[in-house]
């Protein structure tokens, strides 16, 4: 279980301290599928970046299966069970695909073992097994080969920030797929970041920020259909928000 306490994050901007989260609060329950959203600027990311210890909140504290880690480094997070998929995925020169699949995994990977999971993100395995993670791949395929580490780490908590960033139609609907099995697989919680409808159509609960608060927390029969009314600035379609580089 995620539990956020309370948590506000400022930053100096011209001598003059910025809010940028705003005293929130909430709870992720085992097993669930959450989904943040709200208008661009609202402070969603930022969230992600608290939670997975890339920035230290102002005060309030964060809690993981009732342990304290709002002074943990992104290290001891993550071997404490926490994934984080980046909305701009970094390259790596030098490393090999399955180099970073092994590393995920804590393993030594077979070939057949890390083709599976290139395989679940939509790439042909055989021809990405063996190239350096590096700007010779494109934004979209960078993207899926993040989603592939995450699902060879199999932690109880991944947080994805904008996983549709960069993704075509077709491979969106298998992302849709591959986050289902992913939560039955590990029986575990998955945070997403997103406006988009396909995401929050699969969501047990919609946590809505905007201007560093929280909104409303409910699960999507209660919440979606009032976004989707007000879908302009908040809630979009795949087919005007995905990008065709993947």
């Amino acid at each position: 279980m995620l539990e956020l306490k309370n948590i506000s994050f400022d930053v100096a901007q011209d001598n003059v301290h910025k809010e940028i989260i705003k005293d929130v609060s909430f709870t992720i329950d085992d097993g669930k599928f959450v989904v943040i959203t709200g208008p661009n600027g609202g402070g969603k990311s930022t969230l992600a970046k608290l939670i997975m210890g890339i920035e230290k909140p102002s005060s309030g504290r964060i809690f993981y299966n009732g342990e304290d880690i709002t002074d943990m480094s992104i290290t001891e997070r993550a071997n404490a069970g926490i994934s984080f998929a980046l909305q701009q995925p970094v390259h790596f020169k030098g490393i090999k695909v399955i180099d970073l699949l092994r590393l995920a995994a804590k393993k030594k990977l077979s070939v057949s073992e890390a083709c599976e999971y290139l395989s679940a993100v939509g790439l042909c395995a055989r021809d990405y097994i063996d190239r350096e993670v590096n700007s010779s791949l494109s934004g979209g395929e960078l993207k899926r080969i993040e989603i592939a580490t995450v699902l060879a780490r199999g932690t109880k908590l991944s947080v994805f920030d904008e996983p549709e960033a960069g993704i075509d139609l077709w491979s969106f609907q298998s992302l849709i797929y591959v986050f289902e099995n992913m939560q039955k697989k590990t029986h575990g919680s998955i945070l997403i970041i997103s406006h988009q409808e396909r995401i929050l159509n699969i969501a047990d609960e919609i946590i809505l920020i905007a201007n560093g608060q929280v909104k409303q927390i409910g699960t999507k029969q209660e919440i979606l259909p009032e976004l989707l009314k007000n879908s302009a600035p908040t809630c979009n379609k795949i087919e005007d928000g995905g990008s065709k580089n993947a």
